[in-house]
Formats: structure tokens, sequence, C-alpha cells
């Protein structure tokens, strides 16, 4: 069982890249019910949690609500996260999470730079 994070890459001030994060090797049932959350960890900084969603909505850290966007398409246990006027600041490895109370599955993380 893993999550597959894919999408960073090297982008310009104000422009827009899609995160996804694939599970696999995981039953449909149990990726439906898990709490899937993007965190990032910029350098010389502490991870931080960017944006999560489950079955009772969706939440964001103060520092991209209006730009970012979760989603997840459980027929294909796919979690997203689109990011548009991206900043300098959000240059970070973003890195996706599974969790329910009996378990907690982390991805690798996928670099997104920010620069002109």
């Amino acid at each position: 069982v893993q999550l597959q994070a894919s999408g960073g890459g090297l982008v310009q001030p104000g422009g827009s890249l899609r995160l996804s994060c694939a599970a696999s090797g995981m039953i449909l049932s149990t990726f439906t019910s898990s709490v899937m959350t993007w965190y990032r960890q910029g350098p010389g900084k502490q991870r931080e949690l960017v944006a999560g969603i489950s079955s009772s909505g969706t939440t964001y850290a103060d520092s991209v609500k209006g730009r970012f966007t979760i989603s997840r398409d459980n027929t294909k246990k796919t979690v997203y996260l689109r990011m548009n006027s991206l900043k300098p600041e959000d240059t970070a490895v973003y890195s996706c999470k599974a969790a329910r109370r009996d378990f907690e599955l982390w991805g690798q993380g996928t670099q997104v730079t920010v620069s002109s």
C-alpha cells in the first residue's frame, strides 16, 4: 500500500500547478473513509498542513485560502491539489497523507518551485 504524489515542477509566480496523490494497493472503502491531507515543507521551515478533505468537508491553511483547492476522485483513489496564483513562498516539498483512526500512511513528496 502506498501513496504516489506527482505534478510538481518549476513555475513562475502567478502560475498554476495541479498535484495528484494516488493510492495503490488500498481497497476502495479504506480510501473513501480516509481523511486525505496535503502538507508542505519549505526550505528551512517546519512542515505545515496545506489542505485536507474528508466526508465532512475541506480545510485550508490561511496562507492558501482562495488560491488552492483540494478535491478527490474516490473512483480513482486519487486526491488533487489545484494551486493557483502561486507565490515564491509556496516553494516546498508537498506530501500527501491518508489517515483514519486505525492507520496513517504518508506518500513521498513532490517538489514545487515558484521562481522567475
